[in-house]
């Protein structure tokens, strides 16, 4: 199985999906979710789960900050915008929440890069499943592990640079 986005070139995310771009939300927390494609999911599978983090902000805030979790996704095709126009995912609770955003349901979305000292490398995991999730909005990371262990048929990465916000 392999993941591939219009959004990134060259191993870079586009501007327009983090903090160099015009799309925030409460918090000043991006929020235009890129497009994702999957291709050769295995027999079986049922859905996919999608997790966006960045293990660059461990030795900045002490943990592997989460962007974006979604499950329920029952199409190879993640549409740009997918956070704030889909009503066909279930998006879990990002590491804005209790930061810059204190609504859990305004975490519960799409929360693009936002580097505070250098130039971080992204890594957009798709884990393809044998079952649809029963998740609400808001769960989180562990849930979605919890929830997923044993059923998971493939896994798939893509790695992506996005720099600190540009001085005006």
């Amino acid at each position: 199985m392999d993941i591939t986005s219009a959004a990134v070139n060259d191993g870079v995310l586009d501007e327009r999906f983090g903090c160099n771009g015009q799309d925030f939300a409460p918090g000043d927390m991006p929020s235009r979710s890129f497009p994702l494609e999957i291709v050769g999911a295995p027999a079986g599978t049922a859905s996919f789960a999608v997790i966006f983090d960045d293990p660059d902000s461990v030795p900045v805030c002490g943990f592997k900050w989460v962007h974006w979790l979604v499950t329920g996704l029952k199409t190879s095709k993640l549409p740009e915008d997918a956070s704030r126009e889909s009503d066909d995912i279930v998006q879990g609770v990002n590491s804005w929440y209790g930061r810059d955003v204190f609504d859990i349901n305004a975490a519960s979305r799409y929360g693009g890069p936002y580097p505070p000292d250098k130039v971080h490398t992204y890594v957009i995991t798709v884990l393809a499943l044998d079952f649809v999730p029963v998740l609400r909005t808001g769960f989180t990371y562990e849930d979605l592990e919890k929830v997923t262990k044993g059923h998971v048929l493939a896994k798939a990465t893509l790695k992506c640079k996005y720099p600190p916000k540009y001085s005006n």
